[in-house]
């Protein structure tokens, strides 16, 4: 284990050492995490490095370093921090049906990734289990097990939570780069697309690709809730596997 593994795992649940003084009162983890997070929501995870973090804190530097050992760690604590957002205040109603629950987190991790789009920019193959991360992955077991769950092994289980948060990350990262890129460029979706009718006119009378010719006027025009279109393609999915393991069992 690495030194910055361990020392984030510290941090996260809190058996890490403590400044026994700090540099300006009322500063603490919790505020540095939390202004990290706001400055990430408002210029991007770029925009977050000790220095600026410190900046908006109105404190030295240094005297971050008393509370996290670089911007690793920090962002470490970031992302427990924003998966905590998807845990209840309170005691929680178990779900009448298992489709709920997938219904469930998978909203719910689209919000996440609407109110915090710099998540689609981390590399968490190897996210750390912090309590608010290992707490969000307890309820989402709970909505598939059970009396009203799924009925699969726990391979399965913990492989449909993965299907469905893979997903969800294709969406909200196409929402994303679609807004990147008209915001980078200047040019609206609308304006992106007219530039190459006449070549695409042009290609479909050419008769070389008549399937995609061959497509309804509108195809690409007409509104569809991509997000609602795929989730519900995937429950269904579920169910046919659902159905077999009681037909198994």
């Amino acid at each position: 284990m690495t030194d910055q593994t361990s020392s984030s795992l510290e941090l996260l649940w809190g058996t890490g050492g403590r400044p026994s003084r700090g540099p300006k009162r009322g500063l603490d983890l919790d505020r540095i995490v939390g202004t990290a997070v706001a400055l990430a929501d408002a210029e991007g995870l770029d925009a977050v490095s000790m220095r600026r973090v410190s900046a908006e804190l109105g404190v030295g530097t240094m005297s971050l370093y008393r509370y996290v050992p670089g911007k690793n760690e920090l962002l470490d604590l970031m992302l427990d921090r924003v998966r905590g957002e998807e845990l209840p205040d309170g005691p929680v109603e178990p779900p009448a049906h298992w489709r709920e629950a997938v219904e469930a987190l998978a909203r719910g991790h689209l919000s996440l990734y609407r109110a915090h789009p710099w998540l689609l920019k981390v590399n968490e193959a190897r996210s750390l289990l912090g309590p608010n991360t290992l707490r969000s992955f307890d309820l989402c077991l709970a909505g598939l097990t059970g009396p009203h769950g799924m009925g699969l092994s726990d391979p399965e289980t913990v492989s449909a939570i993965v299907t469905v948060q893979s997903f969800v990350a294709g969406i909200a990262r196409m929402e994303l780069q679609t807004t990147e890129a008209a915001k980078e460029t200047g040019v609206s979706d609308d304006e992106f697309w007219r530039a190459q009718t006449p070549y695409l006119e042009r290609a479909m009378a050419s008769g070389d690709y008549p399937v995609v010719a061959g497509l309804a006027d509108d195809t690409f025009t007409r509104e569809i809730d991509q997000f609602a279109f795929g989730l519900e393609r995937i429950l269904d999915g579920f169910e046919v596997l659902v159905s077999r393991a009681a037909a198994g069992a």
